[in-house]
């Protein structure tokens, strides 16, 4: 079942590997991309997605420009900084000892 739950205390790193991958992205597209890439097991929601790249922008892990679509619109549109993809590194380190210790458990158990 899908939930925004499942996104607890990943969402950053979801972020940061997708602008890794292609960027700028805005808002919108990564929400698109989180759902499609995980076959709509994770969602994430607007409310809890724009604090988290205000608060990513904040730490120096990503810039935001405007970008002029081919409608007349205009979107924020989000790239990864050098120290952002620092971050992502040592997130990338952290999420695979915590899910390989999960793992053991889940088999041990």
């Amino acid at each position: 079942m899908p939930t925004s739950d499942n996104l607890q205390g990943s969402l950053n790193l979801l972020v940061l590997k997708l602008l890794a991958r292609k960027a700028p992205l805005h808002g919108y597209t990564i929400m698109a991309e989180i759902r499609e890439a995980s076959d709509d097991v994770l969602r994430v929601e607007q409310g809890s997605l724009y604090p988290a790249l205000h608060r990513m922008e904040e730490a120096g892990w990503i810039t935001a420009e405007w970008i002029d679509r081919e409608n007349g619109k205009r979107v924020r549109g989000y790239s990864l900084t050098k120290l952002g993809r620092k971050q992502l590194e040592a997130s990338e380190r952290r999420w695979t000892a915590v899910t390989s210790a999960v793992n053991r458990i889940l088999r041990t158990t």
